[in-house]
């Protein structure tokens, strides 16, 4: 085999290897869905559900979506970057995100890893990782700078019992 040929298979191997590290994301690895899967779908509509804080807000699937104390209100990039978008994936924004019982204002900027990434009250969001179930708020107070976010688009910093996943930080 010549030498271009034996490059040319090398650099189609890495790629398909990439690609499949790519296909798993670390919200899969903690048995939640990940933010890819709900893009097209769950992601792209915000409402409010009860939970052990109040009444947060969660996608159309009821997972809750948090706000990082890092990022800057109504910043054209998101403050988490590489490992810490592993244990906080940004929520998608979709084609024509929409509200339903939440007050605040929606909006996008363009996320870390490319796609858009809904904001609310011109504050990026984001989902925890390690949330197992419709309506945990496990990453709620986390290094004290996660917040779940009110109907209003304000950021709740009570925090509820302590969890025992508090290894989420950023």
């Amino acid at each position: 085999m010549s030498t271009r040929k034996l490059l040319g298979a090398v650099a189609a191997t890495a790629t398909a290897m990439a690609l499949t590290a790519c296909g798993s994301s670390g919200g899969q690895q903690t048995g939640s869905p990940s933010a890819s899967a709900t893009a097209s779908s769950a992601a792209s509509t915000l409402k409010t559900a009860s939970t052990s804080l109040g009444t947060v807000v969660v996608d159309n699937a009821g997972r809750t979506v948090y706000v990082f104390d890092k990022d800057t209100k109504g910043t054209a990039k998101s403050a988490c970057t590489g490992p810490c978008m592993a244990k906080w994936p940004p929520v998608p924004a979709g084609a024509a995100p929409k509200a339903d019982g939440v007050s605040g204002t929606l909006g996008s900027i363009t996320g870390n890893d490319g796609t858009k990434q809904l904001t609310l009250n011109g504050w990026p969001l984001y989902y925890f990782a390690s949330d197992k179930d419709a309506g945990s708020v496990a990453g709620q107070g986390v290094q004290k700078v996660w917040w779940v976010v009110s109907p209003t688009g304000d950021k709740v910093t009570e925090t509820a019992a302590p969890s025992s996943d508090q290894g989420g930080g950023y």
